[in-house]
């Protein structure tokens, strides 16, 4: 049976979330709210583990590095997020909840969740320093007491991602530890209660959709053991749980080396209604799948205030000066008359469809030609959000579309964009590691019969013979490939260097710092690696066989420039020798003259050719002595 014999409300359900999860992804979560939580216990500052500068940090130091990157990423990746710091097995205390143990670090003016700024991540940078004497490390859990630190700081997280909806937004709690057994010191009957009240608080914490993830921190000698308590906690069972350390492990390491990158998150960006015939109409959502990634927007800031500045357009009246209170009319002369609109009948008259994506019938997919792809396509998912029956409509299409071999071709655009667009069925692929590709269509620009150019033909004299590369220069070319071919190559392992440059002088103006970060350029070629003896000899070798052994790439360059300059000259001389320049001289028609035409004479005579046409007229009419 295939997939789409299934439940069509199963069917496209995403393999990383629960339906209820995927329809709030589509009702747009736009921000991430996300708290920080460190353990502060004298554990963490007494573990050691070695670093890449080959000096041994503290597993509290690496949490701290591993925040403060994220911090500074995050500005780049999403600046409306909203985080907070909290740390647990503290001396002082600073929460709404007035809790012993927890420590929530602010700085003077913000309270709880908010956007990173560059006062914070300055001020947290300097926190090592400043830990032991303002906020202290101590055990929070010991035998004989009640205190239960690990779920205060999980009631104080809590309360701190209480503010907006997990339907506008996605909650997360990180927890940096390296203690795998934090009730272990206690008696068996205090062990189980502690235990027990700590499941209920995470249990309540994810109910209310805040996702817990833990970032343990292991040592060389001894790896974090997840069975003593945190593997119910998170619900980790099976493959699962064998998997957990090593990923997290590797999580750990994605924060601390994060490039400077924009991420746009898997979430939709709108939906589209598709009509298919009178009265029929299913809703779908949009994905980008690939979209190039440009600086950030300017903000235009008041040069005292430092606030954002409110652009405002006004129209005046050219005769009597006054502002406009109403929106202006435009007309449209046709004879005598001036026919008048306003904006509502201007946009009635250039309205062609009443729908975003209108269908108009199928077509084999051998019609399709790759070279009909205009930009990177957009993908089609079902959504029964505002219309009950698309997701069944769409599973009918879908279908119908991969047993015939057919594509759907649709009206899609705006009246000022109107455009023919392919609809493709993607069939779902899954493998034993899960989902690789989703079920759904992809929607393909199509270009108009003006936007195709058909390739010229070059016209050459039939006396001229064109060279031809021998067996031996083939050979040798082929060989010198396989020298320089690029293993493993794939688009994504290189970052845009000239982003990687604009983010990292934001950071170090908004941070203050006196060095901006290097960057490394992976796009410049591999020196190294292009001066191994095998790739040297395969270029020489393939010099030789294409040049000979008398080529000198220098006088070539020159040569070639010369041979341009020389037939320049000359067909400026022949050009010029069409017009009477005496004649157009005395009777001050030079002016009459194209730029181009006049440059054909100081060309013939090596005059400078630069300049406005005055200057040009000016510099004959001197050359010519008159």
């Amino acid at each position: 049976m295939s997939t789409l014999d299934l439940d069509p409300d199963e069917v496209f359900a995403d393999d990383e979330d629960d339906l209820h999860a995927n329809s709030l992804l589509d009702r747009e979560s736009s921000k991430e709210y996300v708290v920080y939580v460190v353990d502060a216990s004298p554990k963490m500052f007494d573990t050691s583990c070695p670093a890449e500068d080959k000096k041994d940090q503290s597993h509290f130091q690496m949490a701290i590095s591993c925040i403060s990157e994220s911090l500074k990423i995050r500005i780049i990746n999403s600046s409306y997020d909203e985080i907070a710091i909290c740390f647990y097995n503290t001396r002082e205390k600073k929460n709404l909840q007035d809790i012993n143990g927890v420590f929530v670090f602010t700085v003077a003016g913000e309270d709880g969740l908010g956007r990173p700024t560059a006062r914070l991540i300055k001020e947290f940078d300097q926190i090592e320093e400043s830990f032991m004497k303002n906020i202290g490390s101590q055990y929070g859990i010991v035998s004989g007491s009640r205190e239960n630190s690990l779920y205060n700081a999980l009631w104080v997280a809590q309360a701190l991602l209480r503010k907006g909806s997990t339907k506008t937004a996605e909650k997360r709690m990180l927890l940096f530890t390296n203690e795998d057994d934090p009730f272990g010191t206690l008696n068996r009957v205090t062990k189980l209660d502690m235990t027990r009240t700590t499941l209920q608080r995470a249990k309540d914490a994810q109910d209310l959709g805040i996702s817990i993830e833990l970032l343990p921190l292991s040592t060389p000698d001894r790896d974090f053991n997840m069975s003593f308590f945190y593997a119910v906690m998170l619900g980790l069972e099976g493959d699962a749980l064998a998997e957990f350390i090593p990923s997290s492990i590797e999580r750990l390491q994605d924060m601390k080396d994060q490039l400077r990158k924009r991420i746009f998150k898997k979430r939709r960006y709108r939906t589209y209604t598709l009509s298919i015939a009178s009265g029929v109409s299913i809703q779908m959502s949009a994905y980008a799948l690939l979209r190039p990634t440009v600086p950030g927007n300017i903000t235009w800031l008041d040069s005292t205030t430092n606030l954002p500045l409110k652009t405002e357009r006004s129209l005046i009246c050219a005769d009597t000066g006054a502002l406009m209170q109403e929106a202006p009319k435009q007309f449209q002369a046709y004879r005598d008359q001036e026919i008048k609109f306003s904006r509502e009948e201007i946009s009635q008259i250039k309205r062609v469809s009443l729908t975003q994506l209108c269908l108009l019938g199928f077509k084999p997919l051998s019609c399709l030609k790759d070279h009909h792809n205009l930009k990177p396509s957009t993908f089609l998912f079902p959504t029964d959000e505002d219309t009950i029956g698309s997701t069944k409509i769409f599973i009918a299409l879908h279908r119908s579309m991969l047993r015939l071999r057919r594509f759907a071709v649709a009206y899609f655009g705006s009246s000022t964009h109107p455009q023919l667009v392919a609809l493709i069925a993607q069939d779902e692929v899954i493998t034993a590691r899960g989902q690789v590709e989703p079920p759904g269509m992809h929607m393909i620009y199509l270009p108009y019969c003006d936007d195709i150019r058909n390739p010229e033909e070059l016209h050459m004299d039939v006396t001229f013979t064109t060279p031809r590369a021998l067996n031996e220069d083939i050979q040798k070319a082929a060989v010198l490939m396989n020298r320089v071919n690029l293993k493993d190559f794939a688009v994504c392992q290189f970052p845009n260097p000239a982003l990687q440059k604009h983010y990292a002088v934001l950071q170090a103006l908004a941070l203050e710092e006196d060095e901006i970060p290097e960057i490394k350029d992976d796009t410049l070629p591999d020196e190294e690696g292009m001066a191994r003896p095998g790739v040297v000899n395969a270029i020489e070798e393939f010099k030789l066989s294409v040049y000979g052994d008398k080529y000198d790439e220098g006088e070539s360059i020159v040569s070639e420039a010369s041979k341009k300059r020389k037939a320049i000259a000359e067909k400026a001389v022949q050009e010029s020798a069409n017009y009477d320049w005496d004649d157009l001289a005395d009777n001050g028609k030079l002016k009459d003259l194209t730029v181009p035409e006049l440059r054909f004479y100081l060309t013939a005579h090596k005059l400078p050719v630069t300049g406005k046409k005055e200057a040009l007229i000016s510099r004959i009419l001197t050359h010519m002595k008159k």
